[in-house]
């Protein structure tokens, strides 16, 4: 059997070309087989993923030492410490005031003019008064009782003074005579029992004595009656008497009005002189408050003089807090969020409070609180609104922590969450001053521990976190 001849391949091209290796075949799995594997593998993977613990996003905050500061926050005002109210002397038209606000003016400056009203009248009236209060005068003396009369009234004294001397004897005398018919009666009912005297005899002494008695008391009756009359006769005079002063006190009444009437005059003399209205100190007119040439009664006020450099601050509060609030204690007043609180001390805590109704409708008792600027170089103005911190206790070193971190804990204790390797855990701590941001930590953490800020319900031991 012939064989064909095996085609000789060539060399070249069998020695650059590389050696393939073949591979076995992979078995072939159905295609609805392994789309059901890559089904489950999907399946399984959204499992683990949906069940996997995921931390929950929180604010972390740190404890940590440094200066803490315990204040009481409220809105104040600034005001002129030496405030001049120029008001109008008198009554008549004012002229138009040239001076503006801002104005400087110095002691007797005249700051405004003011044209009299006609006083003719009125010191005629005044003069006519006096007139009158004069010629009264001169007739009071006419109103006292006469000598006569006062002497007729002691004369009628010693008169019932002597019937009742008369009468008390009277009254002696019967009361004598009823003693003696009392035993003349005791004897005769003895006298009788003993058979020595008649029945008539007995009787007869009984009546004696009767008769005795009434007479006593006719006679108590007439003494009465006379220390009664001795009693009306020394009112009388006592009525005389004073009639007698009564006029004193008139001329006294008269002297007052005529004084009063004379000194009205000399007011009303002197009110056509004060025309000139001038400035009593050196300082700034601070406010005008009748710029206009109009007609002013006497009292209106015109314009405000003070020092605008001499400020003082208002600041009222309420009065639970004022009772915290000492001389001396600092005052912060914010200004800028990049510039230095101005400083100012309290001067003055005022005693009384006074009512005020919030905003909310609610009655407070509030007192203004009294302050200093400590730099009297500062940037405001009479009446300016401020924001003052006034502060009551400070610390310098202390642990503090946010306040937003607390949280009640056991009803009366405090409590935070502390981040310890991702996990919150809840730690309780003792708490000591408060301010407004962060509080003192008096025991139960560390400084640079972690806590979370204001933490929510979904917030409990041991759960895992992570910063936001």
């Amino acid at each position: 059997m012939k064989q064909a001849p095996q085609q000789l391949s060539n060399p070249v091209e069998e020695r650059h070309e590389p050696r393939k290796h073949k591979r076995a075949p992979l078995p072939k799995l159905p295609t609805k087989k392994m789309a059901y594997v890559v089904a489950g593998l999907v399946t399984v993977i959204l499992i683990v993923w949906a069940f996997r613990p995921t931390p929950v996003l929180v604010d972390i905050g740190q404890a940590q030492q440094g200066d803490l500061q315990v204040t009481v926050d409220a809105e104040g005002k600034t005001r002129v410490r030496d405030r001049f109210v120029i008001a109008a002397g008198v009554d008549g038209h004012l002229a138009r005031i040239t001076l503006d606000e801002g104005d400087p003016v110095t002691t007797g400056t005249i700051v405004a003019q003011i044209d009299p009203l006609p006083l003719n009248a009125s010191v005629q009236e005044a003069l006519g008064r006096l007139a009158e209060w004069r010629a009264q005068r001169t007739g009071v003396a006419t109103q006292r009782p006469k000598a006569e009369t006062i002497e007729q009234a002691r004369i009628r004294i010693q008169a019932a003074e002597a019937q009742q001397r008369q009468a008390e004897a009277r009254v002696a005398e019967a009361r004598a005579a009823l003693t003696q018919a009392e035993r003349d009666r005791q004897r005769a009912q003895q006298l009788e029992a003993d058979g020595a005297i008649s029945r008539q005899d007995r009787e007869r002494a009984e009546l004696n004595e009767t008769t005795r008695s009434e007479e006593l008391e006719a006679a108590v009756l007439a003494a009465r009656a006379d220390a009664a009359e001795v009693e009306v006769a020394r009112a009388a005079l006592a009525v005389v008497q004073q009639e007698q002063t009564d006029p004193d006190y008139l001329l006294r009444v008269y002297d007052a009005r005529i004084a009063s009437t004379e000194a009205e005059l000399s007011r009303l003399r002197d009110e056509a002189d004060r025309t000139d209205i001038r400035s009593p100190v050196h300082g700034t007119i601070l406010r005008i408050h009748q710029k206009s040439a109009q007609f002013v009664t006497s009292g209106t006020p015109l314009m405000d003089i003070g020092d605008p450099a001499k400020l003082e601050l208002v600041i009222d509060v309420l009065s639970t807090d004022a009772v915290k609030i000492k001389l001396g204690n600092p005052i912060l007043i914010e200004q800028r969020s990049d510039a230095n609180p101005i400083q100012a001390r309290v001067r003055l805590v005022e005693p009384s409070a006074f009512t005020e109704v919030s905003a909310l409708g609610v009655e407070e008792q509030r007192v203004n609180v009294i302050g200093d600027f400590v730099d009297a170089s500062q940037p405001f103005g009479d009446a300016f609104r401020v924001d003052a911190r006034i502060v009551i206790w400070s610390g310098e070193n202390v642990l503090k922590v946010p306040i937003s971190a607390l949280f009640r804990c056991q009803q009366s204790n405090w409590c935070v969450f502390v981040v310890e390797e991702g996990k919150a855990q809840q730690r309780q701590i003792e708490i000591g001053h408060r301010g407004d941001r962060d509080v003192e930590v008096q025991q139960g953490l560390r400084s640079g521990e972690q806590v979370i800020l204001h933490p929510t319900e979904q917030i409990r031991e041991g759960i895992q976190v992570t910063s936001r």
